[in-house]
């Protein structure tokens, strides 16, 4: 009796083993299908701003010659303010239609060309400065936070001023890989709003956001600053390359 008990004991501790084995194998097979549906995401989604691009490109050459015919017919009347005029127009509209981002960090391209596209669209000029770097201690989810609300709050307060003016610099400095969003200003932010809140009552773009970046850049041990300089507002995100 005593034999059979400890042979079923035995037996039940194999199949608790081989459970736990199964379950442990079953975990890591549905964590590498949700890695594979997201890497297939940010293709799907980069291939689509790649084919927006290119038909731009193309409705743009298909215009060109009528283009060029217009400003021939305005210079053949000798009137040169308005073929500059029309010439200013087309350089506007080429200014327009971007080249896409690659850095070789999928999410970081699909954040960046999805956000700037937006500001593009709200006529704000872009000067963007961006390394090949991977942040690959940070969760997808804290990156795509942490880069997209400084781009968001970038974008919001650009289109309060008359000067719409945006520089994004992504760079390794140091030991620090870093995320430094500038927006032109034309009076100071931080005198009426030195500690960036926003409120119903203070509606400060650069106040969103602010507490959720600072909470994801501390958790990495980085460090975070907010400061004008040149008539630039800056926020810039740092964080360790290494522990």
């Amino acid at each position: 009796m005593m034999g059979n008990k400890k042979k079923l004991q035995q037996e039940n501790e194999l199949l608790e083993e081989k459970y736990n084995r199964l379950f442990s194998e079953n975990s890591q097979i549905r964590y590498e299908l949700d890695e594979l549906k997201s890497e297939k995401k940010d293709i799907e989604n980069k291939e689509e701003e790649i084919k927006q691009l290119h038909n731009s490109m193309r409705a743009l050459k298909h215009d060109m010659k009528n283009h060029l015919l217009v400003i021939a017919s305005y210079l053949q009347k000798e009137d040169v303010e308005a073929a500059k005029d029309y010439t200013s127009k087309i350089i506007d509209k080429l200014n327009m239609i971007h080249s896409y981002i690659e850095t070789g960090n999928s999410l970081m391209n699909h954040i960046l060309n999805e956000k700037l596209a937006i500001a593009r669209k709200a006529e704000i000029q872009i000067k963007a400065e961006v390394e090949n770097l991977s942040f690959e201690r940070m969760a997808s989810l804290d990156f795509s936070s942490l880069l997209g609300n400084l781009l968001d709050n970038g974008i919001e307060a650009c289109m309060k001023e008359k000067e719409k003016e945006l520089i994004v610099q992504i760079l390794a400095r140091r030991d620090y890989e870093v995320i430094m969003v500038k927006n032109k200003i034309e009076k100071s932010v931080l005198d009426s709003n030195p500690k960036l809140i926003s409120s119903k009552e203070n509606k400060e773009e650069h106040g969103k956001g602010i507490p959720q970046i600072k909470s994801i850049i501390d958790k990495y041990g980085g460090m975070s600053d907010f400061y004008e300089e040149d008539g630039y507002f800056v926020a810039c995100a740092f964080i360790p390359a290494q522990m």
